[in-house]
């Protein structure tokens, strides 16, 4: 298998890397020990690190295979290896692996890129003389009657839609409405930042003081944009909002807000929406923080001392699968750290490295003025970036 004409690596449920042969390794252009023990993420683009978060892991857990995945690789020298992934998952002495073989897939794409081309040049050109003749002659035999109908319509449009601005303008202000303050005590500093790509939004945050020293923090994506994801993530809001105000554990959180989609979106697949999320539970005089990532882009928490960590995720998101099992996350804090979640509409412009960096540029900055920078760097990206998608961040400062 090492000199095998193909790659091969074996993956834990962790995503770490348990073995890989050389053939992979000369293709990425790392070295054995560069690689053994590391996340598969640190060799995935980024598009391929949600794909195989949302895609990969879960279905390898329940079909116990994947046949014929297209995914993307990143060398060393950051060049995106198009791959075709097939993976079975085993057990090895009660612990269970995945066994990945990986065929590049340069030629395959060039071909089939130049034939996809070939033909939708051919069908469109056809499509646009075809539209053209028959819009042509439709035109030419009823232009006077659809003068007097488009008449008749624009002011039915008119009037539909300054009602439906003032509906929409009245939910956009019950959505905010419904966004927690800022927190300042002794104990932690919270500010937040909330942007709608249109009226509504499909992002969702909030974070509570549940008693005296402990305080729940939530962030959520619903899938898609506009007024269907908007009342959605408001309906979870309801429900999150009692759940952590009574302060349950984060798994108990997780689980209610996974039984209210599926519950919601029983027998009808078309509209069934799923979200991605993660939940902090943070008790101060313990110093700890318990917390769960659903799907969501991790979120970076920053030590007194400028060191990073990613909080990946390594469940599927909220709503998706029946039957998920949310483990919780543990780990103890010192004062003066810092935390940082966010929604993939302020990465997509910025890009994970980058919003990395302003926090740790600004370790000495107060939480208005790091706000402040990210809220620049994105109005700066915004202007190259076309893409229009919720944003949405939270910042934690501990005391």
């Amino acid at each position: 298998m090492n000199e095998a004409p193909c790659g091969f690596l074996t993956l834990s449920d962790e995503g770490i890397i348990v073995s890989i042969n050389q053939t992979l390794l000369k293709l990425l252009g790392y070295r054995l020990d560069q690689l053994l023990g590391q996340n598969i993420n640190c060799i995935l683009s980024v598009p391929a690190q949600m794909f195989y978060q949302l895609y990969f892991f879960p279905l390898v857990k329940v079909e116990k295979q994947v046949e014929e995945m297209y995914i993307s690789l990143l060398s060393k020298m950051d060049e995106e290896i198009p791959v075709l992934l097939n993976a079975r998952r085993s057990d090895h002495e009660g612990v269970p692996l995945n066994e990945c073989v990986l065929m590049p897939m340069h030629k395959r794409n060039e071909f089939e890129n130049e034939l996809l081309k070939t033909k939708k040049e051919a069908e469109e050109a056809l499509a646009a003389k075809n539209k053209a003749n028959a819009e042509l002659e439709i035109v030419l035999q009823t232009l006077q009657k659809k003068q007097e109908e488009l008449l008749d319509l624009n002011q039915q449009n008119q009037k539909y839609k300054i009602d439906t601005e003032k509906e929409l303008e009245l939910a956009r202000k019950i959505q905010e409405t419904s966004l927690t303050a800022p927190i300042q005590n002794e104990h932690l500093e919270v500010e937040s930042f909330y942007k709608a790509s249109s009226d509504l939004s499909g992002d969702m945050y909030g974070f509570y003081q549940i008693d005296s020293h402990r305080y729940g923090i939530i962030i959520l994506d619903v899938m898609g944009h506009g007024i269907s994801s908007a009342l959605v993530s408001m309906s979870l809001h309801s429900l999150f909002q009692r759940l952590i105000s009574i302060g349950f554990s984060p798994e108990i959180v997780m689980k209610e807000l996974d039984h209210h989609l599926h519950d919601l979106f029983q027998n009808n697949d078309e509209a069934r929406h799923y979200c991605t999320a993660i939940y902090f539970l943070i008790d101060t005089n313990k110093q700890e923080i318990e917390y769960i990532n659903s799907g969501h882009p991790p979120a970076f928490w920053q030590d007194p001392n400028g060191i990073q960590h990613e909080l990946f995720s390594m469940t599927p998101p909220v709503g998706l699968i029946e039957g998920i099992k949310f483990k919780t996350n543990t780990f103890t804090y010192t004062k003066g750290g810092r935390l940082l979640l966010y929604t993939d509409g302020v990465t997509d412009p910025l890009g994970f490295n980058h919003l990395q960096s302003i926090l740790k540029e600004n370790q000495k900055d107060s939480l208005a003025e790091l706000k402040d920078r990210i809220l620049k760097s994105l109005h700066h990206k915004e202007h190259t970036y076309h893409k229009n998608d919720d944003q949405c961040f939270i910042l934690v400062d501990f005391k």
